[in-house]
């Protein structure tokens, strides 16, 4: 019967894990999916208020977590169920009285694991947050480690890193001890069957009722039981990480996805964007980032933005690409308000180049044509590499466009980092270009050059520059002047200068001054 029992244990081990493990495998592979997709169809706001190490944890090592849950942890809670029922009927079938007085420990064990899952489920929670933490300052560490070098902080960070480490350290040592009390308990309660089957079953044997025999057959199957008992813990423990994990999966899925703003469709800027008396905060707390903000931009005309530091000028961007949405006011296209358009025709209507260029590790052309939705778009590649003044220089590449550009584009300077992003919004000829401080890493000669090289693009282009110098939007046909989220001066640069507030005394000291000197 013992041999019996260990070949269909062998079998049955067999096609479980034939059968649970590439399941969990399967399941993993659908979660990674399923929470990747999830992430690109999350608001820009939603990465704003998020850790990137959070992020990345929830994809890794939770779903590892839940692949072990789902794989391992139910292939040995059905072995060990199957072997319980087993061997406690073959135990049965010898001495039904024996075999009761044996599973007196069984109580005392569902007990001790309904008291134990509680507190590895509360602590593998605490466990996975904290280790969100460690990843995020990881990711934020390698990100600015060059301002960590030229500042000295090496040792600070270091420090720092210890510090959230041996948190992250002292919560594992704590569900170890959790599961090391919980192991040599099993483990007792186990040792406890067999001096009962010695004491139980060497008084039958003295009664005449048992033989020796059936002693060492009762002794061989508890023996059996040992490791099905023993893997309780084990699986307790893998059941409530796992559960902790999932519950994290489950917490980030059900956050509701970016909604579209509306269905309508445009694809070429008619007549002119409107900013109607808009306000935005980011919250209900925050202070006011833009107060009654009103202008006009004319379709196929120049409009400039300037202001101080802090003034509210890329939350118009943002506003203007449907990022946010205001919380007072209304922002219209062609007379339509904005919330109306789908995002995918506003993504296809505008180009946005940002002060902060990020550039794939991949090859410069690849970079480029990133924002290209037809091939069409990519025979205006030479002529968007030449207006944004790069030519001369991809010359001098190794590789020419193919060159890699490595992580973040670290082989290209500040300068070539944002007019390689000016060539990428103009490849797609977007009938809207709105440059956000987007030529601040170049020089005056070379931002002329790029200034000249757009007129190449003909008239129906509406260009929006928002700048913190006077030197990149004077051309502009009109201009607002933005401080602390206010317009407080609007017209084109004549009139402004001879209005001689804000703007003429921000001239005076960038302009004028300068020459000066």
């Amino acid at each position: 019967m013992i041999l019996v029992a260990a070949l269909l244990k062998g079998w049955c081990m067999y096609y479980m894990r034939m059968t649970l493990i590439i399941m969990s495998r399967k399941i993993e592979y659908e979660q990674k999916n399923d929470i990747f997709k999830h992430y690109q169809q999350m608001g820009q706001s939603f990465f704003s208020k998020n850790y990137t190490g959070d992020l990345m944890n929830r994809i890794s090592d939770d779903v590892s977590k839940v692949r072990m849950f789902t794989g391992p942890a139910i292939m040995y809670a059905l072995n060990l169920t199957f072997m319980i029922l087993m061997v406690v009927g073959l135990m049965f079938s010898v001495n039904a009285t024996i075999t009761l007085w044996v599973l007196i420990p069984l109580p005392i064990l569902v007990i001790t694991i309904y008291l134990v899952s509680d507190s590895i489920n509360k602590k593998s929670d605490i466990i996975q947050k904290k280790l969100s933490i460690i990843t995020s300052y990881t990711q934020e560490t390698f990100a600015g480690i060059a301002v960590v070098k030229s500042y000295g902080r090496e040792n600070d960070f270091a420090r720092d890193f210890d510090t959230l480490n041996e948190g992250y350290r002292d919560d594992n040592m704590a569900l170890v001890r959790i599961n090391g009390v919980f192991m040599p308990a099993v483990m007792g309660l186990v040792g406890l069957s067999v001096l009962i089957t010695i004491y139980v079953g060497g008084n039958a044997v003295v009664d005449g009722r048992f033989s020796l025999g059936n002693i060492v057959e009762y002794i061989l199957y508890v023996n059996m039981l040992t490791w099905p008992v023993a893997s309780l813990g084990y699986v307790t423990s893998l059941v409530q990480q796992g559960a902790a994990s999932q519950s994290r999966i489950e917490e980030f899925l059900n956050i509701p996805a970016d909604e579209d703003l509306g269905t309508k469709t445009i694809a070429k800027l008619e007549k002119n964007i409107v900013f109607d008396n808009v306000s935005f905060r980011y919250a209900e707390s925050d202070e006011w980032v833009l107060r009654h903000v009103s202008f006009k931009v004319e379709a196929n005309t120049k409009f400039g933005i300037i202001g101080t530091t802090g003034s509210g000028k890329s939350t118009i961007a943002k506003l203007l690409m449907g990022v946010y949405e205001p919380t007072e006011g209304e922002i219209r296209l062609d007379g339509t308000s904005l919330k109306d358009y789908s995002r995918k025709s506003l993504k296809t209507m505008f180009a946005y180049v940002a002060q902060d260029i990020f550039l794939f590790s991949d090859s410069l052309k690849a970079n480029i044509l990133f924002g290209i939705t037809s091939p069409e778009q990519a025979s205006n590649l030479e002529l968007a590499v030449d207006t944004a003044s790069l030519t001369e220089e991809i010359k001098g590449f190794p590789n020419g466009l193919e060159t890699i550009l490595g992580e973040r584009g670290i082989t290209l300077s500040g300068g070539q980092k944002q007019r390689t992003a000016i060539a990428r919004a103009l490849v797609k000829n977007p009938t809207v270009l709105l440059i956000d401080d987007g030529l601040s890493a170049v020089d005056t000669k070379t931002e002329v050059s790029i200034k000249n090289g757009l007129k190449k693009w003909g008239k129906e282009q509406t260009f929006i520059n928002i700048s913190h110098r006077i030197s990149s939007i004077q051309d502009c046909g009109e201009i607002i002047f933005l401080d602390q989220g206010r317009v407080v001066e609007q017209g084109n640069h004549e009139f402004l200068l001879r209005k001689n507030g804000v703007y003429a005394a921000l001239f005076e000291k960038q302009i004028v001054n300068s020459t000066e000197v």
